[in-house]
């Protein structure tokens, strides 16, 4: 099976990404982000083994930008699928120039991704959930274990209003699955809040996002969305919402 994707042109522009920097939204996003920052100083106060796991989304680029330019103690990583899109590559060469930093990258075990290719095809993951979620496995949840390894606490960019799987997402929580703490400082970020604030600091982004990509992951299973459309409708598109999680966030 195969799915077509109607691609915007590259000059496409997303007003969503611009919003009006009114100064009630100005005042709530330095409101934000001294929350942020708090939050931050004390995880990594309380937890000196803690990494945040970037995936060069628009919110893990405002994280990035508060965490290198107040000097936190906070290990940064990123997973490498194997399948991320041009644009994506892009972005980390602009964030090691950016923040003079070189984030850890995490790829997957290559033996893991020969057999799944050799035995299911290159693109099994269109054919079923359990094809889908065992291609994530191999490329981000493996590689995450590995990133986590010997780590008290983790950093995401995850926001509450995301996605019908996120609806309800503190903080801070337990990772039962990881058997650590776990942190979502922009938990309660609204999306013109992100974008304000990565115009009001000139943050770098994804030039995806300006193609109407609200959520980017790996370039097969990601699509530009509708104006009004979900913000998680472009991942995994072929599968129900309450189902569409790549297994970094599931909760045991």
């Amino acid at each position: 099976m195969s799915f077509g994707v109607s691609m915007l042109k590259p000059a496409a522009n997303n007003p969503a990404i611009r919003p009006q920097l009114t100064d009630a939204l100005i005042a709530s996003v330095h409101t934000k982000r001294a929350q942020a920052l708090a939050l931050l100083q004390s995880a990594a106060a309380e937890f000196p083994a803690i990494t945040f796991a970037n995936s060069y989304g628009a919110e893990d680029m405002v994280l990035t930008d508060l965490i290198s330019k107040e000097n936190l103690s906070i290990e940064i990583f990123s997973l490498d699928t194997g399948r991320l899109p041009a644009e994506t590559y892009t972005l980390m060469g602009e964030v090691e120039q950016t923040y003079v930093i070189k984030p850890l990258v995490f790829f997957p075990k290559h033996e893991a991704v020969e057999n799944y290719v050799r035995t299911q095809g290159i693109n099994a993951f269109y054919e079923s959930i359990d094809l889908r979620k065992a291609c994530c496995h191999m490329r981000k949840v493996e590689p995450l274990q590995r990133a986590l390894a010997n780590k008290q606490a983790w950093i995401t960019g995850m926001r509450a209003e995301q996605a019908a799987t996120r609806a309800s997402l503190p903080v801070r929580e337990f990772d039962a699955g990881n058997k650590l703490e776990k942190f979502n400082p922009l938990s309660d970020w609204t999306e013109k809040e992100v974008w304000a604030y990565i115009r009001l600091f000139e943050v770098p982004y994804n030039a995806l996002h300006e193609q109407f990509y609200p959520s980017i992951g790996c370039a097969p299973c990601t699509r530009a969305v509708a104006m009004g459309e979900d913000i998680r409708a472009g991942r995994w598109w072929w599968e129900n919402p309450d189902s569409k999680e790549c297994g970094l966030h599931v909760k045991k």
